[in-house]
């Protein structure tokens, strides 16, 4: 069983104090108590809100932020970004949303962690960031929504799956269409056999390369409490101050092995074949591209294809699953095509376009009060992104590569296994 909850224990703790304060109410006429605390007039009492931190608040994290701020349920009290004009951004947002002069910000996301009364944080840093908070997010009893590419590599993967088994922190990867109603339709229909024996799955990797990562040229470095540097790199390896790194969609801050278009869309697409799989383990056999496909094949024979060309233009992120019987395709439009009408069976399916993440967000939050595991929880998402690292290692070595899954490595195969994870930085650790 997880770890009690600091939620339900400020639950308690306010629950009851409203109530000790609605019963002096009655006894002593000069206090009032505002509906608001007791939860009337459409108001959530105190003990119902999920108190809400955010790390890296940029450009997705507004968005996302956003989302939360929608939830009435959400009191969102503190912002931590290495820049100072996003904590301030931040701030105001934040502080205009709740009427008051509450939300507080931080430099250092040690010092948010720090704080007792917030329940949950929203990751979303830059991807160099994303799994080593999300594990010290953990380690200080908090639940977390945390950006994609959720890891750098398999190494970091496994760590922040066992991690969250560990410490039984409510995790949600930033995987949003598994939340979306035509998504979950198509994964159903694999899943549960409407396809008949599943063969292949389709994912969109938006690009197959795999690259190390360069130096900018060395430009001034901003003061600290302007720009912190040092810590924006964190565990990743020093490199030079130059302006472009804090704005792009970086993968990689230091030596190693960049993601590229496989770990960024494969951070969804991969992530749904891997739902329609039932979530197995990832595949077990990377084979480089070949006209323009990257087979990779499952324990069981299924196969999953990623490709770029060849889709039937249903927006971004499609997918594709195919079994004896059938096959059914989809994508951000919120539209699918069916190789049959009676595949849907009468059913009617809301048609949601655009991959908002509202949903996600609100399948998060339920399960931060309910302790239940959310749809884009730690163990799916991590083999997900390893089934993305492990096809950027083939790409990259520009071979077959075989992964076993019951001992997370490619056996005997020492090129390979090298890149299964990469040293940080002092003084960070996993």
């Amino acid at each position: 069983m997880p770890p009690k909850s600091s939620l339900m224990d400020r639950r308690r703790f306010l629950g009851a104090a409203a109530a000790g304060a609605a019963a002096s109410a009655a006894f002593a006429a000069p206090t009032i108590v505002p509906s608001s605390a007791l939860g009337r007039d459409g108001a959530v009492p105190p003990s119902e809100r999920v108190v809400v931190g955010g790390i890296g608040i940029g450009n997705r994290g507004t968005y996302d932020l956003g989302c939360f701020l929608e939830q009435k349920d959400v009191q969102f009290v503190a912002v931590c970004d290495v820049k100072q004009s996003r904590r301030t951004a931040v701030k105001k947002i934040a502080d205009q949303h709740h009427g008051n002069q509450d939300c507080q910000t931080y430099r250092d996301f040690r010092e948010l962690l720090d704080r007792s009364d917030i329940d949950a944080v929203l990751i979303a840093t830059g991807p160099n960031w994303h799994g080593a908070a999300a594990m010290y997010a953990a380690k200080a009893g908090k639940d977390m929504y945390c950006e994609k590419p959720c890891t750098k590599n398999i190494a970091q993967s496994l760590i922040l799956k066992e991690t969250m088994r560990r410490t039984g922190r409510v995790f949600q990867a930033g995987t949003q269409r598994r939340n979306l109603p035509h998504f979950a339709f198509a994964c159903e229909l694999a899943r549960t056999g409407k396809l008949g024996k599943l063969t292949k799955v389709y994912a969109h990797p938006a690009g197959m390369q795999a690259m190390t990562s360069g130096w900018l040229p060395l430009e001034t470095e901003p003061p600290k409490d302007v720009v912190d540097w040092n810590l924006y790199l964190g565990p990743a390896a020093w490199r030079p101050f130059n302006p472009k790194l804090l704005d792009g969609f970086n993968f990689e801050k230091g030596g190693g092995l960049v993601g590229g278009g496989v770990l960024e869309w494969g951070s969804h697409c991969v992530d749904l074949c891997q739902w329609a799989v039932n979530d197995c383990l990832p595949p077990v056999e990377y084979n480089p591209p070949v006209n323009g496909e990257l087979v990779a094949r499952y324990e069981n024979g299924v196969q999953l294809i990623y490709r770029e060309k060849g889709w039937i233009p249903l927006g971004s992120c499609p997918v594709r699953f195919e079994g004896e019987n059938g096959w059914i395709e989809t994508g951000d439009s919120g539209k699918f095509v069916l190789s049959s009408p009676e595949l849907l069976a009468g059913r009617s399916v809301a048609e949601i376009g655009g991959y908002p993440a509202t949903y996600h967000v609100r399948d998060f939050l339920d399960c931060v009060k309910s302790r239940r595991q959310p749809k884009g929880n730690a163990d799916a998402a991590c083999n997900a992104h390893i089934a993305c690292h492990a096809a950027n290692i083939a790409l990259y070595l520009n071979r077959q590569v075989k992964f076993d899954n019951a001992t997370n490595t490619f056996p005997g195969d020492e090129p390979a296994n090298r890149l299964l994870g990469e040293a940080l930085r002092e003084p960070w650790r996993l």
